[in-house]
């Protein structure tokens, strides 16, 4: 504590010396601007004086050298009876100016607080560096210990790491994020696990109960047999679907999903989708607003990789499919910019709320009113269609209202 006191007295002391410094410089050299000035306006107000009373000028001697001539030419008379009207003139101008010189003593007080950051920034260094001579390893090993003790109280479910010591505050900022990005993945894949085996729960539950039924009643009855023979085959279907998708994400997830890139024509893409759209649903009305010319256009090509989108396309045609009432009308376009060029996939179905159109994206979310009108799905496919959006570095918006219907706008970069 002493040392820190003197510390701060020596460089108090250097702080009022360099203000003192700094402010009497700027006094000198305001001193003579005020004398230059001076003298430059005495001069040449002599000089119109002069002339306006018609008398030689100071400086008419041919030949002869400056100091001469004004001294042959300055009449102590006349320069009184030039003076003697601007006396009050003067004598104002020279108060104000001895008033702006005393301004010194104000100066080097505001150049003294301009100073004190400093000050206190060279008492701490100074502070730190004496206790690093004493004892070189003390501090860093005392901070070093009061960090690993905060790191071993903190953990993923109480993410903060706090030591009050400001020279670790940077330290502590870090950590703290780490730990906050830790918990919210170990959430997220808690919430993935617990999603991903209520969805395989309920198929693996209605397989298990046909199985109990064919053991009891279908090695007899043919109608039971072709019902569970029948409802096994779907839901297996549906469980398998399900695995493949979650493969698929979590190969995502890996980096495992590398993308196949070729030059390909979105419009075209479009037209194949609406095509088989078309073979497949013969309970919706399915509209194309691509034309022949568009299929081949260079306008419409981009780098991406063709399975991939097309799989991202069918996916956003078949979520419209499954929300959208029997023979309502499915709209696919395409749009292109500078820029990007993209697909749009316009439905006239149940549609979401807001709330529910910003979770969309999120794997297993799936709106009520979704659930309520149909139980098909994981929940998956949107997640999927964005990952392959998001892999080729475009953008996939969502806009929808509900009893109006849904577009989904996909934008993939050139």
């Amino acid at each position: 504590m002493s040392y820190e006191i003197s510390a701060a007295r020596d460089s108090g002391r250097r702080v009022s010396s360099i203000a003192r410094s700094i402010g009497w410089s700027f006094w000198w050299r305001r001193l003579l601007n005020w004398l230059f000035l001076d003298v430059l306006v005495t001069a040449a107000s002599y000089i119109c004086w002069h002339v306006a009373n018609g008398l030689p000028l100071p400086l008419n001697g041919e030949g002869t050298s400056l100091g001469r001539a004004i001294e042959s030419s300055i009449d102590i008379s006349s320069f009184a009876a030039f003076a003697e009207p601007f006396l009050p003139v003067v004598m104002f101008v020279a108060l104000w100016e001895i008033i702006d010189l005393l301004h010194i003593f104000g100066d080097i007080r505001r150049v003294r607080r301009k100073l004190q950051p400093l000050q206190d920034l060279a008492v701490a260094a100074e502070a730190i560096g004496q206790a690093a001579v004493v004892d070189p390893m003390a501090a860093g090993t005392d901070k070093m210990a009061t960090l690993e003790q905060a790191i071993a109280r903190a953990s993923v479910d109480s993410p903060t790491v706090t030591t009050g010591d400001q020279d670790l505050r940077s330290i502590e900022v870090a950590l703290n994020g780490l730990l906050r990005q830790m918990q919210e993945a170990k959430l997220q894949q808690m919430r993935f696990v617990n999603d991903a085996s209520h969805e395989l729960r309920t198929p693996i539950a209605v397989i298990q109960g046909y199985v109990n039924m064919l053991d009891r009643w279908g090695k007899t009855d043919e109608r039971v047999l072709d019902e569970s023979i029948e409802a096994l085959k779907l839901e297996s279907d549906h469980m398998q679907e399900l695995v493949e998708q979650l493969l698929f994400l979590a190969r995502g997830d890996s980096g495992r999903n590398t993308l196949q890139r070729t030059q390909l024509n979105l419009a075209s893409v479009v037209q194949e989708v609406w095509e088989e759209s078309v073979m497949i649903d013969e309970t919706h009305i399915y509209r194309c607003t691509v034309s022949d010319a568009d299929a081949v256009s260079a306008r419409f090509l981009i780098n991406g990789d063709l399975a991939m989108i097309k799989q991202s396309m069918r996916i956003i045609v078949q979520n419209a499919e499954k929300y959208s009432p029997d023979g309502s009308a499915i709209t696919l376009s395409v749009t292109a910019d500078a820029g990007h060029v993209g697909y749009i996939v316009q439905d006239e179905g149940i549609g979401m709320s807001q709330k529910d159109a910003a979770h969309a994206f999120e794997r297993f979310y799936r709106a009520d009113g979704a659930r309520n009108e149909t139980n098909e799905g994981s929940g998956l496919g949107l997640s999927i269609a964005k990952w392959i959006v998001d892999a080729h570095g475009g953008t996939i918006d969502v806009l929808s209202r509900e009893g109006v219907g849904t577009r989904f706008t996909v934008m993939l970069p050139r």
